[in-house]
Protein backbone atom coordinates (compact mmCIF):
# COMPACT_ATOMS: atom_id res chain seq x y z
CA UNK A 1 0.00 0.00 0.00
CA UNK A 2 1.67 3.16 -1.11
CA UNK A 3 0.66 7.22 -0.17
CA UNK A 4 2.45 9.60 -2.24
CA UNK A 5 4.21 12.70 -1.25
CA UNK A 6 5.02 15.51 -3.59
CA UNK A 7 8.26 18.42 -3.48
CA UNK A 8 7.80 21.40 -5.19
CA UNK A 9 10.59 22.78 -6.78
CA UNK A 10 10.10 26.77 -7.66
CA UNK A 11 11.76 28.16 -11.24
CA UNK A 12 15.06 28.68 -9.67
CA UNK A 13 15.66 25.06 -8.58
CA UNK A 14 14.56 25.80 -5.02
CA UNK A 15 12.55 23.40 -3.40
CA UNK A 16 9.71 24.90 -1.46
CA UNK A 17 6.88 22.71 -0.91
CA UNK A 18 5.82 19.61 0.23
CA UNK A 19 2.78 18.01 -0.42
CA UNK A 20 2.50 15.21 1.97
CA UNK A 21 -0.56 13.60 1.61
CA UNK A 22 -1.02 10.77 4.18
CA UNK A 23 2.58 10.77 5.29
CA UNK A 24 3.15 13.53 7.03
CA UNK A 25 0.73 15.60 9.30
CA UNK A 26 1.03 19.10 11.19
CA UNK A 27 1.68 17.46 14.53
CA UNK A 28 1.22 13.85 13.72
CA UNK A 29 2.05 11.10 11.01
CA UNK A 30 -0.12 8.55 8.59
CA UNK A 31 -2.29 5.85 10.33
CA UNK A 32 0.17 2.56 9.76
CA UNK A 33 -3.25 0.54 9.93
CA UNK A 34 -5.46 1.29 7.66
CA UNK A 35 -4.97 -1.35 5.09
CA UNK A 36 -3.77 -3.86 7.03
CA UNK A 37 -6.96 -5.86 7.17
CA UNK A 38 -7.38 -5.84 3.28
CA UNK A 39 -3.68 -6.24 1.88
CA UNK A 40 -2.29 -10.01 2.74
CA UNK A 41 0.69 -10.28 4.83
CA UNK A 42 0.53 -6.32 5.96
CA UNK A 43 0.37 -5.97 9.87
CA UNK A 44 0.20 -2.26 10.91
CA UNK A 45 3.58 -2.87 12.47
CA UNK A 46 5.23 -3.57 9.16
CA UNK A 47 3.24 -0.26 7.96
CA UNK A 48 4.74 1.57 10.51
CA UNK A 49 8.28 0.41 9.88
CA UNK A 50 7.68 1.34 6.09
CA UNK A 51 6.68 4.87 7.04
CA UNK A 52 9.38 5.52 9.40
CA UNK A 53 11.98 4.39 6.31
CA UNK A 54 9.69 7.07 4.15
CA UNK A 55 10.22 9.96 7.25
CA UNK A 56 13.93 9.33 7.63
CA UNK A 57 15.54 8.46 4.15
CA UNK A 58 12.61 10.98 2.37
CA UNK A 59 11.89 13.86 3.90
CA UNK A 60 14.04 14.63 7.53
CA UNK A 61 16.89 15.08 5.43
CA UNK A 62 14.75 17.99 3.52
CA UNK A 63 15.65 22.10 4.06
CA UNK A 64 14.16 22.99 7.15
CA UNK A 65 12.20 26.27 5.48
CA UNK A 66 10.13 24.18 2.74
CA UNK A 67 6.43 23.96 4.05
CA UNK A 68 4.01 21.32 4.90
CA UNK A 69 1.22 20.84 2.89
CA UNK A 70 -0.62 17.93 4.06
CA UNK A 71 -3.93 16.00 2.89
CA UNK A 72 -5.63 15.97 6.17
CA UNK A 73 -5.88 18.22 9.76
CA UNK A 74 -7.95 18.38 13.29
CA UNK A 75 -11.13 16.01 13.39
CA UNK A 76 -9.44 13.56 10.72
CA UNK A 77 -9.43 9.94 11.16
CA UNK A 78 -6.19 9.91 9.48
CA UNK A 79 -4.21 10.71 12.57
CA UNK A 80 -3.95 10.41 16.38
CA UNK A 81 -3.05 14.40 17.03
CA UNK A 82 -3.11 16.58 14.62
CA UNK A 83 -2.88 20.03 14.36
CA UNK A 84 -5.88 22.45 13.39
CA UNK A 85 -2.82 25.07 11.57
CA UNK A 86 -2.93 23.55 8.06
CA UNK A 87 0.45 24.07 7.01
CA UNK A 88 4.22 24.62 8.88
CA UNK A 89 7.63 24.73 7.81
CA UNK A 90 9.33 21.42 7.92
CA UNK A 91 11.83 22.59 10.47
CA UNK A 92 9.26 23.32 12.90
CA UNK A 93 7.98 19.95 12.44
CA UNK A 94 10.99 18.56 12.78
CA UNK A 95 10.94 20.37 16.48
CA UNK A 96 7.75 19.69 17.48
CA UNK A 97 6.25 16.74 15.61
CA UNK A 98 6.59 13.55 18.35
CA UNK A 99 7.06 11.61 15.23
CA UNK A 100 10.02 13.17 13.85
CA UNK A 101 12.27 13.15 17.03
CA UNK A 102 15.08 10.94 16.91
CA UNK A 103 14.44 7.41 18.22
CA UNK A 104 14.79 3.92 16.86
CA UNK A 105 12.33 1.74 14.32
CA UNK A 106 11.11 -0.08 16.74
CA UNK A 107 10.37 3.28 19.41
CA UNK A 108 8.84 4.57 16.48
CA UNK A 109 6.37 1.78 15.44
CA UNK A 110 5.30 1.74 19.32
CA UNK A 111 5.05 5.66 19.53
CA UNK A 112 2.51 5.58 16.43
CA UNK A 113 0.70 2.38 17.13
CA UNK A 114 -0.11 3.83 20.86
CA UNK A 115 -3.36 5.11 21.30
CA UNK A 116 -5.03 4.52 17.86
CA UNK A 117 -8.73 4.13 18.31
CA UNK A 118 -10.75 1.78 15.54
CA UNK A 119 -10.83 3.20 12.51
CA UNK A 120 -14.19 3.77 10.70
CA UNK A 121 -15.68 0.61 9.40
CA UNK A 122 -15.27 2.81 5.88
CA UNK A 123 -11.74 2.88 6.39
CA UNK A 124 -11.06 -0.84 4.61
CA UNK A 125 -14.02 -0.54 1.54
CA UNK A 126 -12.14 2.95 0.50
CA UNK A 127 -8.59 0.85 0.43
CA UNK A 128 -10.22 -1.79 -2.09
CA UNK A 129 -11.80 1.26 -4.12
CA UNK A 130 -8.60 3.00 -4.04
CA UNK A 131 -7.04 -0.05 -5.74
CA UNK A 132 -9.96 -2.02 -7.88
CA UNK A 133 -11.44 1.51 -9.18
CA UNK A 134 -14.72 3.15 -8.84
CA UNK A 135 -17.28 5.14 -10.51
CA UNK A 136 -17.04 8.19 -12.39
CA UNK A 137 -17.77 11.15 -10.43
CA UNK A 138 -19.89 12.12 -13.61
CA UNK A 139 -21.99 9.74 -13.59
CA UNK A 140 -21.94 9.33 -9.08
CA UNK A 141 -23.65 13.09 -9.77
CA UNK A 142 -25.45 12.30 -12.08
CA UNK A 143 -27.36 9.96 -10.59
CA UNK A 144 -27.20 11.51 -7.35
CA UNK A 145 -28.92 15.00 -8.08
CA UNK A 146 -32.16 13.68 -9.64
CA UNK A 147 -34.55 15.66 -8.35
CA UNK A 148 -37.59 13.60 -6.93
CA UNK A 149 -41.08 15.28 -6.14
CA UNK A 150 -42.61 13.90 -2.73
CA UNK A 151 -44.54 11.31 -3.79
CA UNK A 152 -41.86 10.11 -6.31
CA UNK A 153 -39.66 10.44 -3.26
CA UNK A 154 -41.97 8.23 -1.13
CA UNK A 155 -41.77 5.59 -3.93
CA UNK A 156 -38.15 5.32 -3.97
CA UNK A 157 -37.93 5.26 -0.08
CA UNK A 158 -40.36 2.15 -0.07
CA UNK A 159 -39.43 0.11 -3.03
CA UNK A 160 -35.73 0.16 -2.55
CA UNK A 161 -33.71 -0.31 0.75
CA UNK A 162 -32.33 3.09 0.90
CA UNK A 163 -31.14 5.39 3.76
CA UNK A 164 -32.93 8.67 4.18
CA UNK A 165 -30.21 10.87 4.69
CA UNK A 166 -31.42 14.37 5.97
CA UNK A 167 -28.14 16.81 6.30
CA UNK A 168 -29.62 19.90 7.81
CA UNK A 169 -29.19 21.76 10.77
CA UNK A 170 -29.56 19.69 13.48
CA UNK A 171 -32.38 21.71 15.40
CA UNK A 172 -34.06 22.44 12.12
CA UNK A 173 -34.14 18.73 12.00
CA UNK A 174 -35.95 18.10 15.38
CA UNK A 175 -38.49 20.86 14.26
CA UNK A 176 -39.82 18.53 11.64
CA UNK A 177 -38.34 15.57 9.79
CA UNK A 178 -39.26 12.93 7.70
CA UNK A 179 -39.96 9.28 9.58
CA UNK A 180 -37.25 7.09 10.01
CA UNK A 181 -34.76 9.57 8.17
CA UNK A 182 -31.24 9.95 10.03
CA UNK A 183 -29.66 13.89 10.56
CA UNK A 184 -26.26 14.14 10.00
CA UNK A 185 -25.47 17.87 9.31
CA UNK A 186 -23.24 19.00 6.26
CA UNK A 187 -22.09 21.70 8.06
CA UNK A 188 -20.94 19.44 10.68
CA UNK A 189 -18.13 16.55 10.46
CA UNK A 190 -20.70 15.68 7.79
CA UNK A 191 -18.02 13.20 6.21
CA UNK A 192 -16.56 11.26 8.74
CA UNK A 193 -19.61 10.60 10.31
CA UNK A 194 -21.40 8.87 7.49
CA UNK A 195 -18.55 6.74 7.68
CA UNK A 196 -18.81 5.81 11.29
CA UNK A 197 -22.56 5.12 10.97
CA UNK A 198 -23.25 3.95 7.70
CA UNK A 199 -20.83 0.87 7.50
CA UNK A 200 -21.71 -0.38 4.25
CA UNK A 201 -20.32 2.26 1.47
CA UNK A 202 -22.39 0.47 -1.36
CA UNK A 203 -25.59 1.56 0.83
CA UNK A 204 -28.19 3.69 -1.30
CA UNK A 205 -29.12 7.33 0.02
CA UNK A 206 -31.66 9.18 -0.44
CA UNK A 207 -31.06 12.75 0.47
CA UNK A 208 -32.90 15.37 2.40
CA UNK A 209 -31.19 19.06 1.96
CA UNK A 210 -31.23 22.78 1.75
CA UNK A 211 -31.84 24.05 -1.41
CA UNK A 212 -28.69 24.34 -3.46
CA UNK A 213 -26.73 22.26 -1.51
CA UNK A 214 -27.89 18.73 -2.93
CA UNK A 215 -24.70 18.56 -5.87
CA UNK A 216 -22.32 19.13 -2.61
CA UNK A 217 -23.58 16.62 -0.16
CA UNK A 218 -23.33 13.86 -3.42
CA UNK A 219 -20.03 14.88 -3.80
CA UNK A 220 -19.12 14.90 -0.48
CA UNK A 221 -20.30 11.72 -0.15
CA UNK A 222 -18.64 10.14 -3.14
CA UNK A 223 -14.98 11.34 -1.89
CA UNK A 224 -15.45 9.10 0.63
CA UNK A 225 -16.60 6.03 -1.63
CA UNK A 226 -20.29 6.62 -0.94
CA UNK A 227 -21.49 6.88 -4.64
CA UNK A 228 -24.98 5.32 -4.15
CA UNK A 229 -27.34 8.23 -3.90
CA UNK A 230 -29.93 7.98 -5.96
CA UNK A 231 -31.93 10.75 -5.56
CA UNK A 232 -32.82 13.95 -3.57
CA UNK A 233 -36.46 15.62 -2.49
CA UNK A 234 -37.42 18.15 -4.59
CA UNK A 235 -37.98 21.31 -2.30
CA UNK A 236 -37.16 19.77 0.83
CA UNK A 237 -38.62 19.02 3.51
CA UNK A 238 -41.17 21.94 3.25
CA UNK A 239 -42.62 20.41 0.05
CA UNK A 240 -43.08 17.08 1.75
CA UNK A 241 -44.87 18.90 4.77
CA UNK A 242 -46.38 20.85 2.28
CA UNK A 243 -47.59 17.66 0.27
CA UNK A 244 -49.18 16.55 3.59
CA UNK A 245 -46.66 13.93 3.99
CA UNK A 246 -46.56 12.02 7.46
CA UNK A 247 -43.41 14.13 9.74
CA UNK A 248 -42.38 13.27 13.11
CA UNK A 249 -40.27 15.88 15.53
CA UNK A 250 -37.58 15.07 18.75
CA UNK A 251 -38.00 17.03 21.14
CA UNK A 252 -35.06 19.55 22.04
CA UNK A 253 -34.75 22.07 25.58
CA UNK A 254 -32.36 24.30 26.71
CA UNK A 255 -29.99 23.89 29.22
CA UNK A 256 -32.19 26.06 31.68
CA UNK A 257 -35.13 23.81 30.78
CA UNK A 258 -32.94 20.82 31.75
CA UNK A 259 -31.92 22.49 35.40
CA UNK A 260 -36.31 22.90 35.54
CA UNK A 261 -36.39 19.46 34.76
CA UNK A 262 -33.88 18.26 37.12
CA UNK A 263 -35.14 20.30 39.99
CA UNK A 264 -38.15 18.74 39.75
CA UNK A 265 -36.51 15.06 39.57
CA UNK A 266 -32.87 14.80 40.34
CA UNK A 267 -32.90 11.30 39.20
CA UNK A 268 -33.52 12.23 35.24
CA UNK A 269 -31.31 9.99 32.48
CA UNK A 270 -28.59 11.81 31.61
CA UNK A 271 -27.02 10.27 28.40
CA UNK A 272 -23.74 11.66 27.02
CA UNK A 273 -22.79 10.67 23.71
CA UNK A 274 -19.12 12.02 23.14
CA UNK A 275 -16.15 10.01 22.91
CA UNK A 276 -15.30 8.18 25.92
CA UNK A 277 -12.28 9.97 26.30
CA UNK A 278 -13.89 13.37 26.57
CA UNK A 279 -16.44 12.00 29.04
CA UNK A 280 -13.36 10.97 31.03
CA UNK A 281 -12.10 14.07 31.45
CA UNK A 282 -15.17 15.75 32.49
CA UNK A 283 -18.67 14.97 31.97
CA UNK A 284 -22.32 15.61 34.29
CA UNK A 285 -22.04 13.79 37.86
CA UNK A 286 -24.08 10.65 37.40
CA UNK A 287 -24.78 10.58 33.57
CA UNK A 288 -24.02 7.37 31.50
CA UNK A 289 -21.98 7.39 28.45
CA UNK A 290 -22.38 5.76 25.07
CA UNK A 291 -20.36 7.19 22.49
CA UNK A 292 -22.08 7.75 19.52
CA UNK A 293 -19.54 6.59 17.47
CA UNK A 294 -20.13 2.84 19.17
CA UNK A 295 -23.85 2.95 18.67
CA UNK A 296 -24.68 0.13 16.88
CA UNK A 297 -22.73 -2.42 18.63
CA UNK A 298 -24.10 -0.59 21.74
CA UNK A 299 -27.72 0.21 21.04
CA UNK A 300 -29.36 -2.27 23.78
CA UNK A 301 -27.64 -0.67 26.33
CA UNK A 302 -30.70 1.72 25.85
CA UNK A 303 -33.54 1.22 27.39
CA UNK A 304 -37.02 1.92 25.11
CA UNK A 305 -38.65 2.21 28.72
CA UNK A 306 -36.42 5.07 30.52
CA UNK A 307 -36.56 8.73 28.89
CA UNK A 308 -33.37 9.93 28.64
CA UNK A 309 -31.92 13.36 28.06
CA UNK A 310 -29.36 13.30 25.46
CA UNK A 311 -26.24 15.57 25.12
CA UNK A 312 -22.67 15.84 23.18
CA UNK A 313 -20.43 19.01 23.15
CA UNK A 314 -22.10 21.21 21.13
CA UNK A 315 -25.66 19.47 20.01
CA UNK A 316 -24.15 18.05 16.71
CA UNK A 317 -23.83 14.35 17.59
CA UNK A 318 -26.70 14.13 20.16
CA UNK A 319 -28.97 14.78 17.42
CA UNK A 320 -27.45 12.20 14.71
CA UNK A 321 -27.18 9.79 18.20
CA UNK A 322 -31.27 10.66 19.06
CA UNK A 323 -32.60 10.29 15.10
CA UNK A 324 -30.65 7.02 14.62
CA UNK A 325 -32.74 5.71 17.90
CA UNK A 326 -36.07 7.36 16.56
CA UNK A 327 -35.88 5.80 13.45
CA UNK A 328 -35.50 2.01 15.48
CA UNK A 329 -38.28 3.00 17.16
CA UNK A 330 -36.99 4.77 20.83
CA UNK A 331 -39.55 7.47 21.54
CA UNK A 332 -38.29 8.67 24.69
CA UNK A 333 -35.06 10.99 23.93
CA UNK A 334 -34.75 14.33 24.55
CA UNK A 335 -32.03 16.25 22.98
CA UNK A 336 -29.91 19.11 25.18
CA UNK A 337 -29.45 22.54 22.94
CA UNK A 338 -25.72 23.14 23.06
CA UNK A 339 -24.21 20.00 24.71
CA UNK A 340 -22.09 20.00 27.53
CA UNK A 341 -20.34 23.27 26.76
CA UNK A 342 -23.57 24.99 27.40
CA UNK A 343 -24.51 22.71 29.97
CA UNK A 344 -20.90 23.58 31.52
CA UNK A 345 -21.33 27.42 31.08
CA UNK A 346 -24.71 27.53 33.03
CA UNK A 347 -23.05 26.69 36.44
CA UNK A 348 -26.48 25.20 37.00
CA UNK A 349 -24.79 21.53 37.25
CA UNK A 350 -22.29 19.26 38.52
CA UNK A 351 -20.18 18.60 36.58
CA UNK A 352 -17.14 16.02 37.54
CA UNK A 353 -13.81 15.88 36.14
CA UNK A 354 -13.22 11.82 37.10
CA UNK A 355 -14.84 8.69 36.03
CA UNK A 356 -18.43 8.17 37.65
CA UNK A 357 -19.68 4.24 38.41
CA UNK A 358 -22.59 4.53 35.74
CA UNK A 359 -19.97 4.86 32.86
CA UNK A 360 -21.43 2.56 30.24
CA UNK A 361 -18.34 3.16 27.24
Amino acid sequence: MKTYSFLLIDENGKETGLFTGDTLFIGDVGRPDLAQKVIADLTQEKLAAHLYDSLHNKIIPLADDIIVYPAHGAGSACGKNMSKETTDTLGNQKKTNYALQPMTKEKFIDEVLDGLMPPPGYFPENVLLNIKGYESIDEVLHKGTQALNPEAFEVAANETDALLLDTRDAQTFAKGFIPNSINIGIDGNFAPWVGTLIPDIKQTILLIADEGREEEIVTRLARVGYDNTIGYLKGGFDAWKNAGKETDTIESISVDELAKRMEENPNLNILDVRKKSEHFSEHMIDSENIALDYINEHIAEVSKDKTYYVHCAGGYRSMIFNSILRARGYDNLIDVQGGFTAIKESGKFKVSDYVCPTTML
